[in-house]
Formats: structure tokens, C-alpha cells, sequence
């Protein structure tokens, strides 16, 4: 039986079989992963606030698979997703609600649907990602890791704390970057997808590197 992150993380038999979904391009959320959310459309809200007042204040990040669709809610989704549980939230007086994510677990969606209140619900299943609930402990090569982001950064432009990075373990690193880089929903999608922490690193730092080709390209045209 696994057991969970942290004190306030679900078991696996409290996980739900019915989820709310957020369906929202390049919105990345990986398990152990804290995503904030600015939640202001109407649907949202009453969605936000469901999940608070539920047993384990989870709701499930899902991606469009058409990520220029005006409704997300007419597109088709990926099966994928990943639920997190509102860790904390804070209402504005325009009424807003920011909450932030922490990453539980993936899941597969079998169906949706929608209800009175606009935002839609899926039929959801958990069994091939009882792992998610547990910290993947696995080594990496962070070494050439590193290597890589170093001159990924670089070419983006970007500035960083690397002395937080190199204090950063493996498994949150490696989320966090997964999340935050702006990659294609594409891309976003099989890094969610991978099978363990050892193929997600294998998998970032390709796109990386894919990435970094790309904009050298970009800067040295062929005459």
C-alpha cells in the first residue's frame, strides 16, 4: 500500500472515481508539483468552490487536445491528466479565487459529462498510477542534467537561481521544470505521460536540447 507524501495527501483508496476537471493548454501539473491558478470564469468558481468543500479538495488538470479551441469544453480531451489537491486558497474582493495545486496523482479519463453548474465532471481511473502517491526516489544523470538546462537558459534569455536548483531534489526539479519551461502542449503532454522520474529526465532533457537546436538555428541562418 503506498503511502502518501504528506500529512495531508490521500491514500489511494480515497481517491475519488468521479473528478472535476479543469481542462486548460500548457497548464502542467505533475505529481508532487505545486501549480498556482488565478480562477475568475464563473463555471471555475463554482467548480473551486465545490472542491473546497469536498473530503479531499481534489480536482483534475487536463489538457484540450486542440489548444486553440475558444471552448474547451467542445474539444476532445487527452486521457491523461493529473489531480491536485487545493492546498490553499485566498479570495479576492473582485471575486477571484487563487488557489495552488499540490500534484497527487495521475489518472485516465474513461467519460464526461456536464453539470448544471458548467464545468464538467469525469469518470476517472487511478490503477496504473498508484505510484504517483509515493516520491520517486530514482537516480538521475544530474550532471549532464544540468549541462543541458544551463544552456537551454542561456539561449532562452533566462535568469536563475541556480543555488536553488542545485538544493533541489531530484523529483521536485525535475516537476518543476517540466511545468514551468515553456514547451508545446504537445510536449507537456509526454512528459506527464512518462513512466517514471528516470524516463520524464530522459524526455526534458531531449526537448531541451531539440529546443536549443532549433534556436541556434534560429540565430545562425544558412546563406
Amino acid at each position: 500500500m503506498s503511502t502518501p507524501r504528506g500529512p495531508f495527501e490521500p491514500h489511494f483508496v480515497e481517491l475519488p472515481v468521479k473528478l472535476p476537471l479543469f481542462p486548460l493548454s500548457g497548464a502542467l501539473l505533475l505529481p508532487g508539483g505545486r501549480l498556482p491558478l488565478n480562477i475568475f470564469e464563473p463555471r471555475y468558481l463554482a467548480m473551486v468552490r465545490d472542491v473546497i468543500a469536498s473530503p479531499q479538495r481534489l480536482l483534475g488538470m487536463i489538457q484540450p487536445k486542440d489548444d486553440n479551441a475558444d471552448d474547451t469544453h467542445s474539444t476532445p480531451l487527452y486521457e491523461i491528466g493529473c489531480a491536485g489537491r487545493i492546498s490553499s486558497y485566498n479570495e479576492a474582493e473582485d471575486g477571484r479565487i487563487m488557489i495552488t495545486l499540490s500534484g497527487v496523482a495521475r489518472f485516465s479519463c474513461d467519460t464526461v459529462s456536464e453539470l448544471e453548474e458548467g464545468y464538467i465532471l469525469g469518470q476517472v481511473n487511478w490503477d496504473r498510477y498508484a505510484a504517483d502517491l509515493t516520491p520517486d526516489q530514482a537516480n538521475i544523470d544530474r550532471s549532464y542534467l544540468m549541462e543541458v538546462l544551463r544552456h537551454y537558459f542561456d539561449i532562452k534569455g533566462f535568469k536563475v537561481d541556480w543555488e536553488h536548483i542545485d538544493e533541489c531534489e531530484n523529483e521536485r526539479l525535475i516537476s518543476t521544470l517540466s511545468m514551468i519551461c515553456p514547451f508545446s502542449v504537445a510536449e507537456k503532454q509526454a512528459l506527464l505521460e512518462a513512466d517514471n522520474l528516470e524516463n520524464r529526465t530522459q524526455l526534458l532533457i531531449a526537448i531541451m536540447e531539440m529546443s536549443s537546436h532549433r534556436e541556434e538555428e534560429i540565430a545562425s541562418p544558412r546563406h
